[in-house]
């Protein structure tokens, strides 16, 4: 049996449909608010997803339906890095690091493995560039397929400036 969908990558082009995808994952993850602010994240994200497609510092995949319509997406931000120690403990590495972002499947698409088949070329592409890790921030909804795929949960902590007065 067949998917019913192909994967390909992202182009510049495709900026504006990984941003509406970015915008309903936060209102899916429950970060969006207000219609405003779904509108403002929109108007942000696509230009700047369009200069980061175009310079390289964000790659991406998209599955399509029979129909060519995006039914899904994943996509990683190239960040730089500080030199730090390989997780093998055999190196210095230098080179920049892939933050998973911008997983997202339509509602009528979910269960179907789609979102598995995207992260896994997208890590099939990081082993093959030769990246030492590639980090993400799990939703919930997200986590087990993250597991499954071989994430480790990690040390990371986070601190807001309010968090910060529970402290003075």
């Amino acid at each position: 049996m067949t998917p019913g969908y192909t994967i390909r990558r992202a182009g510049v082009g495709d900026a504006a449909t990984i941003a509406r995808h970015r915008v309903a994952m936060f209102r899916d993850m429950g970060h969006v608010p207000t219609e405003a602010i779904a509108a403002a994240l929109l108007q942000a994200s696509a230009p700047a997803l369009g200069a980061l497609l175009q310079d390289g510092a964000y790659v991406g995949w998209l599955a399509l339906d029979d129909s060519q319509a995006v039914v899904a997406g994943a996509g990683a931000h190239v960040k730089p890095q500080l030199p730090r120690v390989a997780l093998d403990g055999s190196r210095i590495v230098t080179e920049a690091l892939p933050l998973v972002v911008n997983v997202y499947t339509e509602p009528r698409w979910r269960g179907r493995g789609v979102a598995r088949a995207l992260m896994e070329a997208l890590l099939a592409w990081a082993t093959g560039e030769g990246f030492d890790r590639v980090v993400l921030h799990a939703s919930d909804d997200g986590r087990p397929l993250y597991l499954s795929l071989g994430f480790l949960p990690t040390n990371e902590m986070r601190w807001t400036p309010a968090d910060g007065d529970a402290h003075g």
